[in-house]
């Protein structure tokens, strides 16, 4: 993915702000070298897609349970991201559409937004469509909203986040918690913390309204 073709982050068409939930909005503690020692998936293999693979049911339902333990358990000792107080009252303020799109499965997401008193009911899990990088979550709710792809901007910390808001022809926020990633240059824009997201949609919102004037 070049650079060039990055779908530009432009605050004053921004309608929408979809979040990634673990270390985006909420912190995560998932321990994934003891999970995929439990379940046995190499290093370099894509641990959703590995236990789909899984060809024995029973070995399956093994890992999948493995899994569903793991993100209970680390739901429990979650906390707010910096800025994810402040961001979720301006999508309040602005009545802009949220959601969740989230890898993790539907039960361990609800709990985490429930833990943390997120405001936000729309929650997208990997049972309800192919998980990131897939675009189809994020195609669904802009169809949903009637919205352009570059109106919704999707924010999250990780490669998978980044390719997808690609795949959908929208914009993507990196959080990168102020430490450089090496994919960064595939983000519409990075910043270390929500705050700053925040930050700058109201600077450029703002800017947009002078221009009005």
């Amino acid at each position: 993915m070049d650079k060039l073709t990055v779908v530009p982050f432009e605050p004053q068409h921004i309608k929408a702000i979809v979040f990634d939930l673990d270390n985006t909005l909420v912190s995560s503690d998932m321990d994934f070298f003891s999970l995929r020692e439990e379940i046995g998936c190499p290093f370099d293999r894509d641990l959703l897609t590995f236990t789909d693979e899984i060809t024995c049911p029973t070995l399956r339902a093994d890992a999948e349970q493995m899994i569903l333990d793991h993100e209970l358990e680390d739901a429990k000792s979650s906390h707010p991201m910096p800025g994810c107080v402040t961001i979720l009252r301006y999508i309040e303020r602005k009545a802009l559409h949220t959601a969740i799109i989230t890898r993790n499965c539907f039960e361990a997401a609800s709990a985490k937004v429930k833990h943390n008193n997120l405001n936000i009911e729309r929650i997208i899990s990997r049972e309800h469509f192919a998980p990131k990088p897939a675009p189809d979550a994020l195609n669904s709710l802009a169809s949903e909203w009637q919205l352009a792809p570059k109106q919704v901007l999707y924010v999250g910390d990780y490669l998978y986040d980044l390719q997808a808001a690609f795949n959908a022809n929208m914009p993507s926020c990196l959080v990168n918690h102020g430490i450089e990633k090496p994919f960064e240059h595939q983000a519409s824009v990075v910043v270390p913390h929500l705050n700053d997201l925040t930050q700058l949609l109201t600077y450029g919102n703002a800017s947009k309204n002078n221009k009005a004037m």
